[in-house]
């Protein structure tokens, strides 16, 4: 079905991330964001294991199966460009330490979500903010995105340092806009623009 046309022009053309391969992305101080590989399933599978990552994250793992089909789904969510999905990991060592992601991605209007989230051992070593930094620039600067929002729970108190430290504006809040497994949250949206 042919898609209706915009009535201004389209900010990033379909391709613009497609046409090459997903990067490689150096923090520059010890992490790299690469694409998921088929090794990472056994670490994802425990990551998700964390009682904090099912207090703020909607999914859980209950097989390394599981985790092996997220895995395949994000390997893939690359050509697709609605999605793109990094492993965060130690650049010596290769351990895996988190995830940062770009989700909701709409090239025409350039801008789309940012998510991450880290293991519990790497928790309180700026992993997350690194990360977000890095794939905030690379964005902006390498791609040409627009906007980029993140989304937290409010009593996320960890993830709005995150965003604040990176630069994300808190623009407000979203009453009730999540559902986990304690009940509705509400959500800070914070923003930033490639001009901030």
């Amino acid at each position: 079905m042919p898609s209706m046309p915009y009535t201004a022009d389209e900010l990033l053309p379909q391709g613009t991330l497609s046409r090459a391969p997903q990067p490689l992305l150096a923090t520059g101080d010890g992490l790299v964001l690469r694409p998921w590989r088929v090794e990472d399933v056994p670490a994802v599978h425990d990551a998700y294991q964390d009682p904090l990552m099912h207090q703020w994250h909607i999914r859980r793992s209950d097989s390394e199966e599981e985790a092996a089909g997220w895995v395949r789904e994000w390997l893939k969510e690359w050509e697709g460009e609605r999605k793109a999905q990094w492993a965060v990991v130690d650049a010596d060592t290769g351990l895996l330490l988190g995830r940062v992601a770009l989700l909701s991605i709409v090239l025409a209007e350039a801008q789309a979500k940012v998510a991450y989230w880290t293991t519990a051992a790497a928790r309180g070593r700026g992993v997350a903010t690194r990360a977000t930094n890095t794939l905030t620039r690379w964005a902006f600067d390498e791609i040409g995105f627009h906007r980029l929002e993140l989304l937290h729970a409010t009593a996320n108190q960890a993830s709005c340092r995150v965003a604040a430290k990176v630069g994300f504006v808190l623009e407000g809040t979203k009453r009730r806009a999540a559902y986990h497994q304690d009940g509705w949250h509400d959500m800070h949206l914070h923003a930033r623009l490639r001009e901030d």
